[in-house]
């Protein structure tokens, strides 16, 4: 028997989620949404892309990221409990900015789901005799489960993956930092190894700043935090300041790692698609890295499927007690989980995930490229939203602020240039050109799906039938 459906609308608040996660799954939901496929295997395309220099490329995008997350921490602290972290856009710019936002990010993350659908396929289909397109769809059904059971199940699915992931990374950089001290026989690594084949910066600072773009997109995920906040006992002011604790922390693996990899293997016999960290662990003798790696890889990918299909059903969730999406969205099982939200956005990620086998070079290949700058547009209409609501504020409201932007208004206005600095690199970029414009086409199909709405709230007939399905 199922179970009933919570009403639409039980109070004047709209439907509660459960508020049952612990500060523990907060936390590994935070590293975990980071720490993904693109930092143990895409992170070989960046590298060969701009040389050690790369290193620059992580520290700035982490930077960049950093002061976003600030700026969400300190409108957070004006307004918690908004749920998905582009519910400020709303407030700060207006109704336009929730939409926009809300369903770019929706649509980014849809993606991304289909991403880690086919890169986890194709690591298990070196050990099962299956099609590729087959596990993905069982991938995307048992994590789709998970999610629908409980969100406290998926906040123990994700505290494992996430620990696994982060005691992997510890590991590599005590090995690594013990092969570079010389604890490993034939040691061949080093310092020299940043500047012998072309110097640090061998691509050109341009390279540095375009290969920011790929490096966000490994980065992305921090937000994750805040839109678990919404069901967790945790206030929104206490992640928002773990969530920069733990970004920092991030950046050092991150950061630390890459920069062991380019010490221990010369960034030209880097293979773009082949994991850095495979090449650096043969390189010091480990045996079966490979394997080891395969493992590790298929974690971060299961942890990152695992909170993609958990944000397109929480960020549908928001979009739907806005009225910027159906609202028999929000309703909630007798476990407080919004399951049809789950279920519609899931449904997209498997479409993708058979776009890869129907049309992988047209179809699939066009989802890669309009997601490829999105996260870029989302921040910048973030970072205007959090100048434009502080600018608002009184100075006792600033000095009453629980977490404040660090100087502001300049960090926030550097912001704003650093990523008109990356989407102008992406221009000049061949290989990022298509992506940046794919992307820009993706959200001018937001701004005009935004329009057409706002045209038919505008009919009065509408808004009834819009006021009397929600009611209902």
């Amino acid at each position: 028997m199922s179970r009933p459906m919570t009403d639409a609308v039980p109070s004047n608040e709209g439907p509660q989620l459960a508020r049952s996660l612990r500060s523990r799954h907060v936390t590994m939901i935070s590293i975990g949404g980071i720490i993904g496929a693109g930092l143990f295997v895409g992170s070989s395309a960046a590298i060969a892309a701009a040389g050690p220099a790369i290193t620059l490329s992580y520290v700035l995008a982490g930077s960049v990221i950093l002061l976003v997350m600030r700026m969400l921490g300190e409108m957070a602290s004006l307004s918690p409990g908004q749920g998905s972290f582009t519910e400020y856009a709303r407030i700060g710019l207006g109704q336009w900015a929730g939409f926009v936002t809300g369903w770019l990010y929706w649509y980014f993350w849809v993606v991304v789901v289909a991403i880690e659908a086919i890169a986890g396929a194709a690591i298990i289909a070196e050990w099962l005799p299956l099609p590729e397109w087959q596990i993905g769809l069982a991938l995307m059904v048992l994590l789709t489960i998970v999610n629908l059971l409980s969100t406290r199940t998926y906040g123990e699915f994700e505290f494992w993956f996430a620990s696994i992931k982060v005691a992997a990374i510890l590991a590599f950089l005590l090995v690594g930092i013990g092969y570079l001290i010389g604890f490993a026989p034939a040691q061949a690594g080093g310092l020299h190894n940043l500047t012998a084949h072309g110097g640090f910066m061998p691509q050109g600072t341009v390279a540095v700043l375009a290969a920011i773009t790929t490096v966000i997109f490994s980065l992305v995920g921090a937000e994750i935090a805040i839109i678990a906040s919404a069901e967790s006992n945790e206030s929104t002011r206490t992640i928002s300041r773990l969530t920069i604790t733990i970004l920092l922390r991030i950046m050092l693996f991150y950061v630390g790692s890459i920069l062991l990899i380019v010490m221990i293997v010369p960034w030209n016999e880097i293979r773009p698609g082949v994991s850095p960290f495979v090449m650096a662990m043969e390189r010091i003798g480990i045996p079966g890295a490979a394997l080891i790696m395969n493992v590790i890889v298929l974690t971060a990918v299961l942890s990152c499927l695992n909170s993609g299909v958990y944000i397109t059903s929480r960020v549908l969730f928001t979009l739907a007690a806005k009225g910027d999406a159906p609202q028999s969205l929000i309703r909630l099982n007798a476990r407080k989980v919004p399951v049809r939200a789950i279920l519609l956005g899931s449904s997209f990620g498997y479409a993708a995930v058979l776009t890869a086998v129907i049309s992988p070079s047209v179809l699939f290949a066009f989802l890669l490229n309009t997601s490829g700058a999105i996260m870029l547009v989302v921040y910048l209409i973030v970072a205007f939203a959090q100048i434009q609501q502080r600018n608002a504020l009184s100075p006792e409201q600033v000095r009453g602020l629980t977490v404040r932007m660090w100087m502001f208004p300049w960090a926030s206005w550097l912001v704003i240039a650093a990523i008109f600095a990356v989407l102008v690199a992406m221009a000049f970029t061949a290989e990022l050109a298509s992506q940046l414009y794919a992307s820009l086409f993706c959200t001018g199909i937001a701004f005009a799906a935004c329009l057409l709405r706002n045209r038919s709230n505008a009919n009065p007939m509408a808004r009834a039938y819009n006021k009397r399905e929600f009611i209902q």
